[in-house]
C-alpha cells in the first residue's frame, strides 16, 4: 500500500497531527504523540523496511535517522519527532552513498535472514555520512548497536569497506536521475 492512501496520513495538519519529514516527504500522522515510532512507520506510513526485533532498543534492527543522529524507533514517541527529518531504510535508495551501500550489502551476502539489515544499513550510513573511510574497529564500534545473530559481522564489515568502490562505480556509469524519495512502503519489506 502507497503512504499516500493511507488514512492516518493527511496533507494538512490540525491540532492533533504530528507532522515530520519521513525520507524527504512531509507526513502527518494521527496517531497518539506516546506511540512508538518504530509502530507508526510500519503499521500508519507503511514504511515496513524498519524491523522490530526487541521493542527495547537493545537489538538496534530498528535503527532510524532523526535529524542526522541515530535512535532506535521502537524508544521514541512518535510525537517526539513532530518538525524533524526522520530517515529510514526506505529512504537510502535516493541517496547516492545508500544506494551504493545497499548494492555492496548485496554483493558481499551481508544480509542473511534480514531482520538486523535495515538496522545495519542505516548504522553503516550513519558511519560513512560521517567518516567515509572507517577502519574496521571504527565500523565495528559504529555497527556495535545492532546484534544480528547471522552473519558473524564479516561479511558487513567488507560491505560497509567497499560501499565506496560501488559509489564510484555508479557516478562513472549511472547518467540517469536519481529515484525519487520513498515515502513510506516502497522500499526494503
Amino acid at each position: 500500500m502507497n503512504l499516500h492512501d493511507r488514512s492516518a496520513v493527511a496533507q494538512t495538519p490540525t491540532d492533533d497531527a504530528i507532522g515530520f519529514s519521513l525520507n524527504g516527504c512531509d507526513v502527518v500522522l494521527r496517531d497518539a504523540p506516546d506511540t512508538r515510532l518504530s509502530e507508526a512507520l510500519r503499521t500508519s506510513l507503511g514504511a515496513t523496511g524498519t524491523k522490530v526485533g526487541c521493542d527495547a532498543g537493545d537489538c538496534g534492527a530498528c535503527t532510524v535517522l532523526i535529524d542526522k543522529a541515530q535512535a532506535c524507533a521502537c524508544l521514541v514517541p512518535v510525537g517526539q519527532v513532530a518538525g524533524c527529518e526522520v530517515v529510514t531504510v526506505e529512504g537510502l535508495a535516493a541517496d547516492g552513498l545508500g544506494a551504493a551501500l545497499q548494492r555492496a550489502f548485496h554483493a558481499h551476502g551481508a544480509a542473511q535472514c534480514g531482520i538486523c539489515t535495515p538496522g545495519m544499513l542505516m548504522a553503516a550510513y550513519d558511519l560513512l555520512l560521517r567518516n567515509p573511510t572507517p577502519d574496521e574497529s571504527e565500523t565495528l564500534d559504529a555497527l556495535g548497536g545492532v546484534l544480528c545473530r547471522c552473519t558473524g559481522y564479516l561479511k558487513i564489515i567488507e560491505a560497509v569497506r567497499d560501499a565506496h568502490r560501488f559509489l564510484d562505480s555508479d557516478a562513472r556509469h549511472d547518467t540517469a536521475s536519481p529515484p525519487p524519495p520513498a515515502c513510506g512502503g516502497e522500499g526494503l519489506g
